[in-house]
This record gives C-alpha cells, structure tokens and sequence, in this order.
C-alpha cells in the first residue's frame, strides 16, 4: 500500500513538473511558425515598457554613420515618449478638468494641454538611455537599438511647477487631487500593458 501511494505522489509530482515546464516556455523557446523567423529586436521587450513608475520608449535607426546612427534612434524614442508622455497627461487633465468645479471646462482643458506641450518638451532634454546597442549590417551601416526613460513623478512635478505659475489655472488647482488623478492613469498604463 506504501509503494503504491508513493508510486502515485511520484507520478503526480512528475506530471505537475511537465505540466509546470510547458506552461512557464519563454517566447524564445517556442518556435515560430513555418516561414517565419522569429526577430530579436535589441533595447525591447517587457523590461523597456513604460509602467507605474516609469515612461519608457525604444529608436531604432540605421545610417553610415555611426553618430547619425545614435542620434536618429534616439531621436526616434525621444518621438515615441513624448507621444506616450501627451496621451498620458491629456487623458490626466480630462479627468481632473471633469472632476473639478469650474466654469468654462474647455478653457481650462486647452490652457492645462498647452502647459503639458511645454512641460514634455523641456522635460524630454533629461531622459535617461537604459539600453544601447551598435551593430553593424551586412552592407556596412551602423544600426543604433536603444531604449530611454523618464520618471513619471517628473513630469508630475514640473507640471505641478506650470500649474502653479499660472495665475488663473492656480485658482481652481489641488495639486493632491492632481497627484491622484495622475497616479491612477500611471496605474492603468501599467494594468495595460499585459
């Protein structure tokens, strides 16, 4: 009877294992399908995503030269942030215009966007370069892969900064109210992702 049950807690033991390996496969061990080759792109993957804490963008960008090379990829990421950074904060300052009790909505909404506009693109001078790759290609070019971040609580702060420099927006303004109102679009960013 002691044989038998361990026989049994062997096989399920085994069987879980099995079960377990298959489930947990990266994707770089499934295979591709017929005619495809799986790609590695440098600088990407889950580790470069924006998320709670951190907006984050990849450039890829291929030239002659090695400095153009660099300098069009981090171009090119600096675009893409900057895209994510605005989408973020509008969908921000919908929410904080509608929750807050004001008399003309739209003004307010366009004098928030056009400080949000300064704020990223001063603010997008001090991203951060998490990844960077050179390669070099078949015909001689370089090709740059990097990946960039900026701190999200940055942005929050030197909007807070506008914000309270504009006398008519300062009126109406509750920075915690703000603060949340950002944090919680930080949190579906990071909910998104998967």
């Amino acid at each position: 009877m002691k044989i038998q049950r361990l026989s049994t807690i062997t096989t399920l033991v085994l069987l879980s294992g099995v079960l377990l390996f298959t489930q947990c496969r990266t994707k770089e061990e499934t295979t591709a399908p017929e005619g495809e080759t799986r790609v590695e792109v440098l600088c990407s993957g889950p580790e470069y995503r924006s998320n709670d804490e951190f907006f984050r963008s990849n450039g890829v960008a291929e030239s002659p030269n090695q400095a153009n090379s660099r300098r069009m990829a981090l171009s090119n990421a600096r675009a893409d942030l900057a895209g994510q950074i605005e989408v973020t904060i509008k969908a921000v300052i919908d929410n904080y215009v509608q929750d807050i009790a004001v008399d003309n909505r739209q003004e307010y909404a366009q004098r928030y966007e056009g400080l949000s506009r300064e704020v990223i693109n001063q603010k997008l001078q001090g991203t951060r370069v998490i990844c960077e790759e050179l390669t070099r290609t078949a015909d001689g070019n370089y090709k740059t892969y990097l990946a960039i971040e900026l701190v999200g609580t940055e942005i929050l702060g030197a909007m807070n900064d506008r914000i309270s420099r504009d006398d008519r927006l300062r009126l109406d303004y509750d920075y915690e109210r703000f603060k949340d109102t950002f944090n919680e679009e930080m949190d579906r960013m990071e909910r998104d992702r998967y």
